[in-house]
């Protein structure tokens, strides 16, 4: 459904005409609204403006039929605080036992491993990302780089000395023990699959090409589930939360009289 779903004449008004349970909204709060949601048209900007001012018009008009009062916290504005304290009232979630959260923690081992730890060697054939042309070069001399270390794997800190681009070459090429989020993305995926010893393929980043030698690499470890478990409970009540607010706003809008526009549903706006 798209903005057409706004109730217009057969001449189409500049702003819509929105009543809930009998208060009209001003058009000059769809106007204001309207920066807080941007669209690809007009149109699509002030269905959602509504649509937000339909939501906040039908939680105020609740909170007041039941004398909802609140106080409100640092940086939190009046209506804030009333719809939060509304929400709070109205929406009540049970507490996730340790059942719930051990199913969690056992359907998902590798959301409570810790990173890989890895210790290398690299030669970097730096290269801007945008010149093909130095890249494909460079790309032929790491791979020739690689043949040579085969042959001679001894002589890895002498050929990083002789062409990397990184400082590490003064140390032979060693960049020390790396974990995860210590390097770029584009490298760490595709370092962190690496086995021990020299890799087969230059590993290729926005600095350009690397030559790899992966001296120790030591596996993530399960972390004990008394470890995670408070994290698991707080990202499962956040999820049952999200749920349980959707459905209660739902609720609201099928008992509302909404004139005027056609709801999309409460997905996305509901949770701005």
């Amino acid at each position: 459904m798209n903005s057409a779903a706004i109730i217009a004449t057969s001449e189409k008004p500049e702003w819509p005409r929105v009543r809930i349970n009998g208060v009209d909204l001003d058009p000059r709060d769809i106007a204001h609204e309207m920066q807080y949601h941007p669209a690809d048209s007009r149109d699509d900007a002030v269905y959602l403006a509504a649509q937000a001012l339909v939501i906040r018009e039908l939680l105020e008009q609740r909170a007041a039929e039941l004398n909802i009062e609140a106080r409100p916290g640092s940086d939190e504005s009046d209506e804030e605080a009333l719809i939060r304290t509304l929400i709070e009232t109205e929406v009540k979630l049970p507490a996730a036992d340790d059942a719930s959260l051990r199913q969690v923690y056992e359907a998902n081992p590798e959301r409570f491993t810790s990173a890989p730890l890895v210790a290398l060697r690299h030669i970097l054939f730096a290269a801007a990302p945008d010149d093909v042309v130095a890249r494909s070069h460079l790309r032929e001399q790491a791979l020739a780089v690689i043949d040579e270390l085969r042959r001679w794997p001894d002589r890895f800190a002498e050929l990083a000395r002789r062409h990397s681009a990184c400082p590490s070459k003064e140390q032979g090429g060693e960049l020390g023990q790396i974990s995860v989020g210590q390097t770029v993305p584009e490298f760490e995926r595709q370092l962190m699959r690496l086995p021990e010893g020299l890799a087969g393929q230059p590993l290729e980043s926005r600095y350009g090409f690397h030559v790899v030698h992966v001296d120790m690499r030591i596996e993530g470890r399960r972390l004990p589930f008394e470890m995670v478990r408070e994290a698991i409970a707080a990202d499962l009540s956040d999820r049952v939360w999200n749920k349980a607010v959707v459905q209660y706003l739902e609720t609201l809008i099928g008992e509302a009289d909404i004139d005027g526009i056609v709801l999309r549903g409460a997905t996305s706006p509901l949770m701005q």
